[in-house]
């Protein structure tokens, strides 16, 4: 399990995130959903290392997390998909793929089949630029990276914007599959309400840096919880 207690953000002078208590569970997909601007990518930041937080903690497995960069992060289990894929454009697909061996012990640099199960046209296009990419195909290599590393848990940042309807129904179906392994959580912000709905397990709502809901999915009314979000 992901834990936060009390998590709090600052970028200057400026409070981002206000006491953030959060938790996702292994087997489970948890969606943060809200409006731009609320924090919720501040929020994977945070978790993920590349923005250390201010104060309150993160507990992974039970195990404190000291502030730590994100490389050390990604040691210890949290993978992330960002926003914008951030894949490096004059890299190939395989050398993008081989990205995530820097937080794998030498004997584990090897690029799992099940990569290529999940995102066949990965294997098809090994040698192709990441840039040539479309975006779908772009998003599909961004999430086979962070898989590779092995995560505990997977942090994806609006894994939908900007793909094709085929490829995030693919998405959709490779985040079931990993939730259904049992063994990983999934922590999915995402503002595609039928999507983030119609996958999570655990739902919260952000404002303005705070959750202002949480819980199990099928305990909110669904027209009030897009209303929630939305407004």
């Amino acid at each position: 399990m992901l834990q936060t207690s009390g998590l709090t953000l600052h970028y200057g002078g400026s409070q981002i995130l206000h006491g953030i208590d959060f938790s996702a569970k292994p087997g489970e997909i948890t969606c943060i959903m809200g409006p731009n601007g609320v924090g919720k990518t501040s929020f994977l930041k945070a978790l993920a290392g590349t923005h250390p937080r201010s104060g309150g903690t993160i507990t992974l497995n039970g195990s404190s997390l000291a502030v730590c960069r994100p490389q050390e992060m990604a040691r210890r289990g949290l993978s992330v998909v960002p926003q914008g894929r951030m894949i490096f454009p004059l890299l190939s697909v395989r050398e993008n793929l081989e990205t995530a061996f820097a937080v794998l012990p030498r004997s584990e640099h090897q690029i799992p089949d099940e990569v290529f199960t999940l995102f066949p046209i990965l294997k098809d296009f090994l040698h192709r630029r990441g840039g040539d990419l479309s975006g779908g195909q772009q998003q599909q290599l961004a999430i086979a990276r962070a898989l590779i590393m092995r995560p505990k848990v997977l942090l994806l940042d609006e894994p939908t914007e900007g793909i094709q309807p085929s490829v995030i129904q693919q998405i959709g179906h490779v985040l079931t599959y990993l939730k259904d392994k049992g063994d990983m959580a999934i922590v999915l912000v995402e503002q595609y309400f039928e999507f983030a709905y119609g996958l999570a397990d655990q739902v919260y709502v952000m404002r303005r840096g705070a959750m202002s809901l949480g819980g199990a999915a099928s305990s909110f009314d669904k027209s009030e919880l897009r209303q929630a979000v939305s407004v």
